[in-house]
């Protein structure tokens, strides 16, 4: 299937690994321009590496800091000046720490929505304009399931990504009779470094080891295993296809069978 991503330029934070790496691989694949964006520039730059060896695409490396309004500035500033114009934006960043309410300050909320939410707006917010002047754009938000089924002890993520959703949402009505299309995309238990995080802190906590943490979160998944970063990376691409232009304001997850609701 030709996706039509040839020659467009996308944007993907929180690309050195991960999900949003496997993100970036998938869209370069595609014939994409991929600029990528993290903290830590030597990572960055051997995802961006990796990433043309294996596709033959061209990857673009900046680092910043999507909590920091100048850096999220100068990251947009940069791709257009590299590339003229940002066509897909893939808006993603690592979880805030995992707790229950009680455990929570001011500053750990304040902390969460800055990586979370505010990231989501502020790169949406820069990038739009020029998506609206060519008349077509993609974002994609990568959010995860507990917008759909909250995790008990994720309450931090779990607000701060549902109001990405909310946002997305009511920005897609907003935007789609202009060629622009907005939607989420919910990873369900996937085998990255943050997974294998929180399953070592699980594991701690209860004095278990974490592959008894990842097998008590297999058993509770349909598909009885945990995804694969590019398995998300699949459906991403395709929301950013030529192909997905009528779907907008959804909120899909890719979560091998996990969340029961009916929506």
């Amino acid at each position: 299937m030709d996706l039509g991503l040839k020659d467009k330029v996308a944007l993907v934070a929180a690309a050195s690994k991960g999900l949003g790496k496997a993100a970036a691989q998938e869209l370069a694949q595609e014939g994409a321009k991929v600029a990528i964006a993290a903290r830590h520039q030597e990572e960055l730059e051997a995802a961006a590496e990796e990433i043309r060896r294996a596709t033959g695409g061209e990857v673009l490396a900046i680092a910043a800091d999507v909590t920091r309004r100048a850096d999220v500035e100068s990251l947009v500033h940069a791709v257009e000046e590299h590339w003229g114009r940002i066509d897909i934006l893939v808006n993603n960043a690592g979880g805030p720490r995992p707790g229950l309410f009680a455990e929570m300050t001011d500053q750990d909320w304040l902390d969460a929505l800055q990586l979370n939410l505010l990231s989501a707006i502020r790169l949406t917010a820069l990038v739009l304009p020029g998506m609206r002047r060519r008349r077509w754009g993609r974002i994609i938000n990568i959010t995860s399931v507990a917008v759909k089924q909250p995790m008990p002890n994720l309450i931090l993520s779990n607000t701060a990504r549902a109001g990405v959703v909310a946002m997305a949402k009511t920005l897609a009505g907003q935007v789609a009779a202009e060629g622009i299309t907005v939607n989420n995309v919910c990873p369900g238990y996937t085998l990255t470094e943050r997974m294998r995080n929180l399953a070592a802190a699980g594991a701690q906590a209860e004095g278990i080891s974490p592959e008894e943490v990842i097998a008590r979160w297999e058993r509770t998944i349909p598909a009885g295993r945990l995804g694969r970063p590019e398995e998300l990376a699949a459906l991403i691409a395709f929301l950013a296809s030529e192909r997905a232009a009528y779907i907008t304001g959804t909120t899909i997850q890719v979560d091998g069978g996990w969340v029961q609701s009916l929506l």
